[in-house]
């Protein structure tokens, strides 16, 4: 794949992290039983500076609560108050909010999200699009993966249609409707090869 312009191979998660690049699993890659700052920085904890954590490797949690809630603010998520608390103890909407603001915090390219949504219900599915929103207007690049086509017509600025396992079409919600969509999605409509949209983006 390209990367600003240049062609990259990852071997790891931890090299597509190295570009910008962060992803919201579907399964909440969270850690239930540790509070919502560790979570955001799962994978990334900051050890204190000097010998306490060169040497006996303590963590910063102090340092990272800081910037956990300093995080959550900046992306005007509310229904996380207490960053001390333990995300088994949250609902769905608030685990896949902690996770979503793990992305924004450290995603600097693009972030993927896949199926965000799903289980959730309709006023915390809503809160889950308004991030993805708030993430595009800061100028983040925003993939996402759903089945759920209001949601995604909701947030959509192009969309990218699979079939079985290839690219059938990329439109946008002004040149389709979401029946056709879906009727590209299950093949009851098909396009040329020769035109891969249903109109120029």
């Amino acid at each position: 794949m390209w990367v600003n312009g240049e062609e990259v191979s990852f071997s790891s998660t931890q090299e597509a992290r190295e570009h910008g690049i962060e992803t919201v699993f579907q399964t909440l890659a969270v850690a239930p039983a540790l509070d919502i700052a560790s979570n955001l920085f799962l994978g990334r904890e900051v050890r204190k500076k000097g010998v306490m954590g060169t040497v006996f490797r303590q963590l910063d949690k102090k340092g990272m609560r800081r910037q956990a809630a300093e995080h959550l603010q900046s992306l005007g998520i509310s229904t996380l108050q207490d960053i001390t608390q333990a995300v088994e103890t949250l609902s769905g909407g608030q685990r896949q909010a902690v996770s979503v603001a793990r992305a924004a915090a450290f995603g600097s390219q693009v972030i993927i999200l896949d199926e965000p949504t799903a289980a959730l219900g309709v006023r915390e599915s809503g809160k889950v699009l308004d991030l993805i929103k708030d993430l595009k207007a800061r100028g983040l690049t925003v993939v996402l993966i759903s089945h759920n086509m209001p949601q995604v017509y909701e947030v959509a600025d192009r969309i990218h249609v699979q079939r079985l396992g290839k690219r059938a079409a990329v439109v946008t919600p002004k040149s389709a409707s979401m029946n056709d969509s879906v009727a590209l999605m299950t093949g009851a409509i098909d396009i040329p090869d020769s035109e891969q949209q249903l109109s120029p983006l």
